[in-house]
């Protein structure tokens, strides 16, 4: 793990490489699991703000359940998740031109909504958890995920790099800069990064 700011990052984040291939995956992180997507603090209100202009972009069955149950739920670990459809589709997801897409993503790029999407949904394959005081990103391997791991690695995109956009809204521009230096060095094996590296 290295250690940067407030953060404890995994090397696999530096080194492996993912780039999303919907078109080889068609969207089945929005359709596997056990649970919906994890919610972050203050995320239930900010898409319930939002949920009039995501409606129109949600499938008959989810809007069904919605309805009768809500959007979310607690999982078994006691952490909010999105409901899922029959155990399998995130109450968001929506099956189109063969493949998953998320209606509170699609309601955004329409402008019709202020809320992205959730961060664990951006952030993957990246999970953040809780090490004492610091906040810790792991690399996350999914076998669904096998032809983003492919796409990344044939076009060399660091895990870093295809998250860039997510890893700036969580943690910050000037995060992000030092970190795209950490990852530079990293990658071309400058020792300049040791200093920042422990053991968890």
């Amino acid at each position: 793990m290295l250690i940067h700011r407030h953060t404890l990052i995994s090397e696999d984040i530096l080194e492996k490489e993912f780039l999303c291939n919907i078109s080889q995956c068609k969207g089945a992180c929005c359709s596997e699991g056990d649970y919906g997507a994890p919610l972050a603090a203050g995320e239930t209100a900010q898409i319930q703000d939002n949920l009039e202009a995501i409606k129109p972009f949600m499938a008959e069955a989810a809007l069904e359940k919605l309805h009768k149950e809500g959007f979310y739920e607690q999982d078994p670990e006691d952490e909010t998740v999105t409901k899922c459809i029959s155990h399998k589709d995130c109450i968001f997801a929506v099956f189109e031109n063969g493949a998953y897409a998320c209606a509170i993503e699609k309601a955004h790029h329409a402008g019709a909504s202020t809320f992205h999407k959730p961060i664990s949904c951006h952030l993957y394959p990246i999970r953040v958890s809780q090490v004492g005081e610091f906040t810790a990103l792991n690399y996350d391997k999914w076998s669904i995920c096998a032809p983003a791991c492919q796409l990344g690695e044939q076009l060399k995109v660091p895990v870093y790099v295809f998250l860039k956009n997510a890893l700036i809204r969580q943690f910050g521009q000037e995060w992000y800069d030092e970190l795209d230096e950490i990852g530079k060095a990293y990658r071309a094996g400058n020792s300049s990064f040791s200093s920042r590296k422990e053991t968890f």
